[in-house]
């Protein structure tokens, strides 16, 4: 990380509104998260998770609001954000393979008219080898599992060599080996000093996957300590009653 962003929070949201239509997805949304954490984002369906997402990203305009990336405008900050996407939302019939995939996180780095260097081809292979996909590198990613693909769009996103990385529901529709390897990286991912940004579904294990959670349903009802924000009282109004809440000695938990 550059000496000059240091001392800035990894994200900066300040009274962020988003709307679609007449529909608002998100309500004056203020929320700082600082470098070095895992986050995660859980809420409802439909409470505007993937949208706090993309416009962290600058994917999505708001109407009112900013956002900044350490320190620096959301739109200006591309490089500093790498960002793995719902697998719904990925072409997988695309004739395209592993490496190539994973090659895309270096195109910010790489001049339109110059070929992948040896410094990309080593961050490529080394994010690879990573999420334990290298011996798959040449395989076209439409002949991969689910949570194969996933991890591919993980080495693409460590190999783009960001400080912050945003994922948009990747433990979702994944095998048990899967969710273990994406834990793994995103460990040593955090301990290399990266933040984390997650959309997470399952209550059950949010306490135990992340340092500080965010509890959304179009406005900010909750960030802080897993044993904060998973509180009974709070997660019954947000999820408006359909939930079975219990607790352990660790703090609460909840499950749909």
């Amino acid at each position: 990380m550059a000496a000059e962003r240091v001392n800035h929070p990894a994200i900066d949201v300040e009274n962020l509104t988003v709307s679609f239509g007449s529909k608002p997805a998100l309500l004056d949304v203020s929320i700082t998260i600082e470098a070095g954490l895992a986050v995660g984002v859980i809420g409802p369906n439909g409470a505007g998770k993937s949208t706090l997402i993309k416009a962290i990203l600058g994917f999505v305009k708001p109407d009112f609001g900013k956002v900044r990336i350490l320190g620096i405008p959301a739109d200006q900050a591309r490089g500093l954000v790498a960002y793995v996407p719902q697998r719904g939302a990925v072409d997988w019939d695309y004739p395209i393979t592993v490496e190539e995939v994973a090659m895309m996180g270096r195109y910010g780095h790489i001049p339109w008219w110059k070929d992948p260097g040896l410094e990309d081809k080593e961050q490529v292979q080394n994010a690879l080898k990573m999420v334990r996909m290298s011996e798959f590198r040449h395989r076209q990613i439409g002949r991969l599992s689910g949570g194969q693909q996933q991890r591919v769009f993980m080495a693409r996103a460590l190999a783009q060599g960001a400080d912050v990385l945003l994922l948009d529901e990747p433990f979702a529709g994944v095998d048990a080996a899967t969710e273990r390897a994406i834990l793994d990286v995103l460990d040593r991912a955090k301990r290399a000093g990266r933040t984390l940004v997650v959309v997470h579904h399952d209550l059950a294990t949010a306490a135990e996957y992340f340092d500080f959670l965010i509890l959304i349903k179009q406005r900010l009802f909750a960030y802080g300590r897993p044993e904060l924000v998973l509180n009974p009282e709070l997660l019954s109004e947000v999820y408006e009653g359909r939930l079975r809440v219990f607790a352990d000695l660790s703090g609460a938990r909840a499950s749909r």
